[in-house]
């Protein structure tokens, strides 16, 4: 699994709290910190898109 965060990130650290193996804040957004999400991890990271409140959060 990848995941990608679009710009229209508002930088609420949702994901960040969710999932902080995959999701980092940065200066004005989250960004995510690795490649390819480990299989340990995929359950919290589709949890932190589906409550991405503005859906900025895309899991490929």
């Amino acid at each position: 699994m990848k995941v990608r965060i679009e710009d229209t990130c508002t930088a609420c650290g949702l994901c960040c709290d969710t999932c902080p193996e995959v999701f980092e804040m940065g200066d004005d957004m989250a960004t995510v910190i690795v490649d390819v999400v480990p299989a340990e991890h995929e359950d919290a990271v589709q949890q932190a898109a589906d409550e991405c409140p503005v859906e900025a959060i895309i899991v490929e």
